[in-house]
């Protein structure tokens, strides 16, 4: 059966779908490879799952409040389970915004110590861009390890959806 949704709607469904595809694929790894790194990428396979879903949480928030989500210095790290759901979650919320959000929808964010007006279509931007780029660098690094990392392209999406 073909998409039937908006274009914002599949692009935030394409994204929940290729975080959780990862994110499965790297639960099988063994904590060597969860730590492995390469040069130009954030960190750690490990670190970059939690970068990626603190940052979505974050984000989440700032659309809908203004405000980044402030995790305590000390909060531990999200489990396997608490990313996941995390990323399920954010990913159901992001696909609800992104079929409401209107081009002049704006939400005061702070920018450095100084409130700004930011369209919300800027965030939803920023989600979908800052996720790709940690994703391909998760994928690097399996390739690095001789894993072979899932196909996440627009395509293989709308294979699976097509069945």
């Amino acid at each position: 059966m073909p998409i039937k949704t908006d274009t914002l709607t599949t692009l935030f469904d394409h994204h929940r779908w290729a975080n959780l595809l990862l994110l499965e694929q790297c639960q099988a790894l063994t904590p060597d490879q969860w730590n492995a790194s390469i040069p130009g990428s954030y960190g750690s396979i490990r670190e970059t799952w939690q970068h990626i879903g603190i940052a979505e949480q974050s984000y989440f928030s700032r659309i809908g409040t203004g405000q980044r989500l402030m995790r305590p210095d000390n909060a531990p790290p999200l489990t396997m389970e608490e990313l996941a759901e995390s990323l399920r979650n954010t990913g159901a919320g992001l696909i609800e915004w992104a079929s409401n959000v209107q081009p002049e929808d704006t939400v005061t964010i702070d920018w450095d110590g100084t409130p700004r007006e930011m369209p919300k279509t800027i965030l939803l931007t920023q989600v979908i861009n800052h996720a790709t780029e940690h994703r391909e660098q998760i994928k690097a690094i399996m390739t690095g390890l001789g894993i072979e990392p899932p196909d996440l392209q627009g395509w293989a999406y709308f294979e699976q959806q097509d069945t």
